[in-house]
């Protein structure tokens, strides 16, 4: 168990405080040196309302804002989503309170060294890993009997309901968005959905991004694309941070208090034949303030068979990507040697 304690004694938190030099392992090296830049340009980033996404007369429009979103930027803010403001103040009130809790009660939370689930941070694959400047809360949250109870705070009072609603809420918004995908690509509606199967994995994962040192060689998250097929995303009210890369040039992604910002992971660039693009994004670090952000992902069951839509394959458009299964699996492995996973899977 010593990984583990030597994880949690160094938590990015306390490092912050403690307001020494960071050890070597958080800073970048070769090309991402003196590359971490936060003055990026803006992106024009794609807003798709919901509403109109799920009514008929209105929906021709946003599909095709859709579409084009996701097979550009790969991501886009969505609003009337159903969720009050209010509600989504309280979700971050919750992940802010945790993270202010002590180290000894956010300890008792502490993830296992050989697992990701709980409370800490980078699990050391690599005496060569850079260690991301942030401190996670991870979750599974569905299928429930998968859930692992004793990793759920029981401090704040109502973290364990109040995840648990903004989480069903999302599923339901995941289902609309992968059948909102699906016919944006005149595929049949429930193309996406099918294989994403009846038990699929949905994750939690609370980052606390705190003041750094040196921002300049230092980031909250190393570059990466997710093993997804959507994410959503709670940006802190304030504080940027995201950036996502495009045509080799990096953007920052503006803060709309009360919209979710999503992006499509790997596995449906998988289903859509590289058509929907999943992004690779960063964090950057600042040295004033502290952000909090909540990342969900939506994951497709683990033994179903990922594979582009029959209806995307053609002569002039040929199969991109092997079939795969349990993609998850092999995305860790990859993502903290700094590779990116999807690259395995083309053809």
């Amino acid at each position: 168990m010593a990984a583990k304690a030597e994880l949690i004694s160094n938590s990015v938190q306390e490092m912050a405080v403690d307001g020494k030099e960071p050890p070597a392992k958080y800073f970048h090296k070769g090309n991402d040196a003196g590359v971490l830049d936060a003055s990026v340009p803006l992106i024009d980033i794609p807003v798709v309302d919901l509403g109109l996404l799920t009514s008929p007369s209105t929906n021709a429009r946003e599909l095709e804002k859709l579409h084009l979103a996701v097979s550009s930027w790969g991501c886009f803010q969505v609003v009337n989503h159903g969720m009050a403001s209010s509600f989504l103040d309280k979700v971050r009130e919750v992940s802010k309170r945790f993270f202010a809790l002590s180290m000894e009660d956010k300890q008792k939370y502490s993830r296992e060294a050989d697992s990701i689930e709980g409370y800490g941070n980078d699990m050391i694959l690599s005496d060569h890993q850079t260690i991301d400047w942030t401190d996670r809360l991870y979750l599974t949250i569905s299928p429930e009997d998968q859930r692992k109870i004793k990793f759920w705070p029981e401090n704040p009072k109502d973290f364990r309901e109040t995840l648990n609603e903004y989480t069903m809420k999302l599923q339901e918004m995941n289902e609309i968005l992968l059948r909102a995908m699906a016919m944006s690509l005149s595929l049949e509606e429930s193309c996406f959905l099918d294989q994403y199967g009846e038990r699929p994995l949905v994750t939690a994962r609370f980052n606390f991004y705190p003041p750094c040192p040196r921002p300049d060689r230092i980031l909250g998250v190393k570059p990466h694309a997710d093993a997804s097929a959507i994410t959503f995303l709670l940006q802190d009210k304030e504080v940027e941070g995201l950036q996502f890369l495009k045509d080799s040039e990096w953007f920052r992604v503006p803060i709309i208090p009360h919209a979710l910002l999503i992006n499509v992971g790997d596995q449906v660039e998988i289903m859509s034949n590289g058509i929907f693009k999943s992004p690779v994004h960063r964090v950057v670090t600042n040295t004033e303030k502290e952000r909090n952000t909540l990342a969900v992902f939506c994951i497709p069951e683990s033994n179903r068979e990922i594979k582009p839509a029959d209806g995307l394959i053609s002569e002039t458009r040929p199969c991109l990507y092997k079939k795969v299964k349990d993609y998850v699996s092999i995305y860790f492995q990859h993502y903290q040697q700094g590779k990116r996973p999807i690259e395995a899977v083309k053809i």
